[in-house]
């Protein structure tokens, strides 16, 4: 399929036009898309998508701004076609005049498809972000935070997940492979159709047994596989498999298998997508699926990067994927080995210039989730000021918390408040502990620091120091009249990504990469959208934001 070119938009004027620019408000993400479509997306921008022979696509251009607005409003595939056949405010946007008739749905996915397959499957989103930044509306203060993503999919229980696992490898597997895969099934199962086995339930007795022998089912196909070499999918069925078997299951004192109490922590929990995890928002409120996290710009409030990670993975993990476009840490000068040149003869000396203002140093938002030791020592490396929440120390049943004991990291001691000293024994791997034993005994403050036997002990973390000046430096008045101005607009960012319109926090995709492109393009709508609400427009020369803003 080759490339298709759209008809540019300044030869329009039809009924579409006439209306809408009658009745639309003038920072309508529809004007925007309407007077910059070709600015934004030209049909160049997707010319490595297609080949040089075939039949014309429909113009890229096209099907982008659909794309756009289609993400917006939270709509199917063929209700975005619909839209743009019958909607005028989708058609003033697209740029088409009136004898475009539309195109099927499936271009859509086609498009999508090719996107992912190419080298940049973001570049709509890109777009956004190299417009505002060319726009000066992107500084080198970053807000972060994530929201739950739940999954397209059903979550499965232990027996269900066994078995679909099962006949997900009996389904991809070649015929003789698949044969001596059965011959080691013990169980009366063709494992043909869906769903779990037959059982009676209400039997607990016949439960054990149904799931010792589909535990040995699932252990008798891995076993028939070894020494096998396969690709594609048959080897993916076949770790999932291996995965799913051994992630619920424990072995009793005699040899049977059984579902083992409580969860695992990386739990696959659904075959039809592996990569969905359990997650929590909360220690009360868990969900299913994934995370998308955000970076925004406070002052412009546009979303500079977009990540999608699984349920369980922590939020400080994804901060450096987030925050890449931040300036990199000063490095200091080099001492090279060349001989200095001669000195110049003496010149009348110029007039002193004024001396130019030193760059802002980047700058990091956000909640405690960020607020990790490795963390800030990753932001220190990078010379990024955090100003990220770190949590204060807490202990249980109300005793008095770590900030009660002074810990003085140079001279190695903690120091309790009945002035208590006692050394800090280093742990190799770094940290430590510092342990009172018997001086709770016989201390007055006993009841309200320690019930232990053993008295109380005080950890000391590898990066304790940078913790320490965290939790000093957020007790700040300043320092939280700062953050309380900045952290939350990206909740409002957020808030704006998941609300009901653009299909609310479930997921319309499977797997991280589809759900990844998903949601930065729902990103680079959302920073459209705000983009036309700041006036940006273009000029010969590039971006400006109107000066009304």
């Amino acid at each position: 399929m080759t490339l298709g070119r759209a008809q540019q938009q300044g030869g329009l004027w039809d009924l579409a036009v006439r209306r809408c620019e009658q009745g639309l408000p003038e920072r309508s993400i529809y004007r925007l898309l309407h007077g910059e479509r070709d600015r934004l997306f030209p049909d160049e921008l997707f010319a490595d998508l297609f080949t040089s022979v075939g039949r014309r696509s429909v113009p890229p251009s096209i099907v982008a701004v659909v794309m756009v607005l289609q993400r917006l409003e939270g709509l199917s595939d063929r209700e975005a076609v619909d839209r743009v056949a019958f909607d005028l405010r989708w058609r003033y946007a697209v740029g088409v005049d009136e004898d475009f008739a539309g195109f099927v749905h499936t271009v859509l996915v086609d498009m999508r498809t090719r996107l992912r397959a190419s080298g940049d499957p973001d570049r709509i989103f890109k777009v956004t972000t190299d417009l505002a930044r060319a726009a000066g509306l992107v500084g080198v203060r970053r807000v972060l935070d994530s929201a739950p993503l739940f999954d397209a999919v059903a979550t499965q229980d232990t027996v269900t997940l066994i078995r679909s696992a099962i006949r997900g490898l009996l389904r991809v597997l070649p015929a003789d492979l698949a044969a001596q895969v059965r011959r080691l099934l013990t169980r009366e199962d063709d494992y043909l159709a869906p769903g779990k086995p037959v059982c009676d339930w209400d039997d607990p007795a016949a439960r054990e047994q149904m799931v010792d022998a589909l535990v040995r089912d699932g252990y008798g196909a891995v076993l028939a596989l070894r020494g096998q070499v396969l690709e594609g999918a048959g080897r993916e069925a076949a770790e999932l498999l291996a995965t799913v078997v051994g992630q619920d299951i424990e072995e009793t004192d005699d040899g049977r298998f059984r579902i083992a109490q409580g969860t695992a922590v990386d739990r696959v929990i659904s075959v039809v997508d592996p990569q969905a995890r359990h997650g929590h928002k909360s220690a009360a409120h868990g969900f299913d699926g994934y995370k998308g996290h955000v970076a925004t710009d406070p002052d412009s409030e546009l979303i500079t990067a977009a990540e999608v990670s699984q349920a369980a993975t922590p939020d400080a993990q994804v901060a450096a994927q987030l925050t890449g476009d931040l300036p990199p840490a000063p490095t200091a000068p080099t001492t090279g080995q060349t001989p200095p040149e001669p000195e110049p003869e003496p010149e009348p000396e110029p007039e002193p210039e004024p001396e130019p203002e030193p760059e802002p140093e980047p700058e990091l938002y956000g909640d405690s989730a960020y607020g990790t030791g490795e963390h800030l020592a990753a932001l220190e490396a990078r010379h990024i000021t955090p100003m990220v929440k770190v949590a204060v120390p807490t202990a249980p049943s109300g005793h008095w918390a770590k900030d009660h004991f002074r810990i003085d990291l140079d001279a190695g001691t903690v120091i309790c408040p009945a002035k208590v000293t006692v050394p800090i024994r280093w742990a190799a791997a770094g940290g430590g502990h510092a342990r009172f034993r018997r001086a709770c005994s016989v201390c007055p403050f006993q009841t309200a620091c320690t019930t232990s036997p053993s008295g109380r002990q005080i950890s000391i973390h590898p990066y304790e120091r940078l913790l320490a000046a965290a939790r000093a430096r957020q007790r700040d008045p300043a320092w939280q009249a700062d953050y309380r101005a900045r952290r939350p607009k990206v909740e409002r960012k957020l808030a704006h990504l998941v609300r009901r319109k653009h299909g609310g926090r479930r997921l319309r995709v499977r797997g991280l990469e589809r759900a990844g492109q998903d949601w930065r393009l729902l990103a680079a709508a959302v920073n459209l959208a705000r983009l036309a609400v700041l006036g940006v427009a273009s000029t010969p020369t590039g971006w400006r934001v109107n000066p009304a803003n």
